[in-house]
């Protein structure tokens, strides 16, 4: 058995799920990881909960692996929200930023400017949606210290090209929510100065796993506003107030949850086994698969066709009046999908049942057959 398909073997989700970018249901490795620790917590055995206890450093070790950072620029964070809004409070100056991101990034820079005044959103002009190196050239000013961008929209799932921002921003800092790609896209996360990110889409982790990934330019930039004590670099801090931790771990406000430590561990090990680049492959595969069955069938496909541009999102986008139709279809059919603002999104990864693409067939003929008359 190859790589990939003891990668594709660990999915338990039923036929006719594709809406990972909303949550992915967690992976074999995970249920299993997740019930041996929590038999451990359960049982308190003399002895038996030191696993739990070193858990930081396993996690660390693979989110170093799939991003690139050194293991001492990664803090554990309960979700991609709060490790930006730990950056947005920390930093300093104007952070270009679309509205029409998803809104963890735009209210993160506002709540940060309404509270403390020294950050300030200046909002980017998209191309239709689509943050572009080019669109962000022409915005810059000699007052921008931070550009933050999401690595896949939500909404278009247009994959950002985070080599030609980098290229265009100079030295300022590159902040990444990289949710809707993390696991499916191999991108440049070196070339970011933050990385943000949970596990609980692609991953398929589950909720209160994520973490933050500073550059060293970062932290050295970042003030750590929310650091608890368990932002320092002492394991056990009485009687005084220290000095946060001059790494990644000042951005930490207390000791992160183990068991969801041991789950992002685990389906980050099966990420790393098999690689990205192999993981991505195959999500552009299934991804040709469902676009070419929307064509089959004439349901409109908004977003884009160029591998380059896209991750495991297919979004289509139907005549208003047939928009019920459609949702209608796929919901009889058992697919699980997203319907939001005149759009049905799917979203697939590295696994795609034949039971499913028979189950989206059947959807698009009820679709088809009705919208007809």
């Amino acid at each position: 058995m190859s790589a990939i398909e003891q990668f594709a073997a660990g999915f338990l989700e039923e036929p006719g799920y594709l809406d990972f970018a909303r949550v992915g249901p967690l992976s074999a490795n995970v249920v299993s990881e997740s019930a041996a620790q929590s038999e451990l917590l359960s049982r308190g055995r003399y002895g038996s909960l030191a696993s739990l206890f070193n858990q930081t450093e396993r996690f660390q070790q693979a989110v170093a692996l799939t991003t690139g950072f050194r293991t001492d620029q990664i803090v554990f964070q309960p979700n991609t929200t709060t490790g930006l809004m730990h950056t947005m409070f920390g930093l300093t100056g104007g952070v270009l930023i679309s509205p029409g991101d998803f809104p963890s990034g735009p209210f993160a820079a506002v709540r940060a400017a309404e509270a403390l005044r020294v950050v300030k959103p200046v909002w980017l002009e998209t191309d239709h949606g689509r943050v572009t190196p080019g669109q962000i050239k022409k915005q810059l000013t000699p007052t921008t210290a931070a550009v933050a961008v999401c690595l896949v929209d939500a909404r278009t799932g247009y994959v950002a090209d985070l080599e030609g921002i980098r290229q265009v921003i100079g030295d300022r800092l590159l902040i990444v929510d990289a949710i809707q790609g993390f696991g499916v896209v191999d991108a440049p996360f070196e070339l970011a100065d933050v990385v943000a990110s949970g596990g609980q889409k692609w991953a398929r982790a589950g909720w209160g796993t994520g973490f933050l990934a500073l550059s060293d330019r970062a932290r050295e930039q970042l003030t750590p506003v929310f650091s608890g004590f368990a932002g320092t670099d002492e394991d056990e801090v009485w009687d005084e107030v220290i000095a946060p931790s001059g790494t990644a771990r000042a951005f930490q406000v207390s000791n992160p949850d183990a068991i969801a430590l041991a789950r992002f561990s685990a389906a980050l090990e099966d990420i790393d086994a098999v690689g990205v680049a192999t993981i991505e492959a195959a999500v552009a595969d299934n991804v040709t698969e469902l676009i070419d069955l929307a064509d089959e069938f004439t349901v409109p496909v908004a977003s884009s066709r160029d591998v380059r541009e896209r991750a495991g999102i297919i979004v289509l986008e139907p005549p208003v009046e047939q928009l019920t139709l459609l949702t209608a279809s796929l919901h009889n059919h058992g697919v699980s999908s997203t319907t939001r603002q005149g759009t049905v999104r799917l979203s697939v990864h590295a696994a795609l049942a034949p039971e499913t693409l028979d189950m989206v067939r059947g959807a698009f003929t009820s679709y088809s057959s009705a919208a007809s008359f």
